[in-house]
């Protein structure tokens, strides 16, 4: 468990705990720590499937834009391209997605969703229906949506002053 002591920097912390100083009361650290136990809740849902939450997210973009641009769909991820192409690459050794070429210009790949993308895709969505449920629950009535708008606020770069 770690605690953070804003008002008392040498406190002894509870047995079983660690004094994290200023860390125990820092947005990013809480950020970061609340992402990776979400993300555990969904990684554990999908493990029989083989694919994680970034596959997920390629394929849910992909049922909605056909034909997206591997490049566009790099930005619409957040994702570098570079990180991109192993897990297109995993995609559609699995056949669930297929890479085209665009006429006229050989350097760009149009991305596909195919008919095995799209079943496993809403076997993937049932999961991740339920596992959002399951946050909407432990957030209450209005948190799902207050936290949402918190953290929109954060998405935009920072100025660093």
């Amino acid at each position: 468990m770690l605690i953070g002591m804003q008002d008392e920097d040498n406190a002894v912390a509870p047995s079983g705990a660690v004094n994290a100083g200023m860390l125990g009361g820092m947005l990013s650290v809480a950020l970061r720590r609340a992402q990776a136990a979400v993300n555990d809740d969904l990684v554990a849902r999908f493990t029989a499937t083989g694919v994680r939450p970034g596959h997920f997210g390629i394929l849910e973009v992909l049922k909605h834009n056909p034909g997206l641009r591997q490049g566009h769909l790099s930005d619409a991820l957040g994702v570098k391209r570079t990180n991109l192409v192993p897990l297109l690459d995993m995609l559609e050794a699995r056949g669930l997605i297929e890479r085209q070429a665009v006429a006229g210009d050989r350097r760009v790949t149009a991305l596909f969703l195919t008919d095995g993308g799209a079943a496993l895709l809403a076997q993937l969505q049932t999961m991740a229906r339920a596992h959002e449920a399951l946050l909407a629950a432990r957030l209450g009535p209005d948190g799902r949506a207050q936290l949402l708008d918190l953290l929109a606020r954060l998405t935009t770069p920072m100025a660093g002053g």
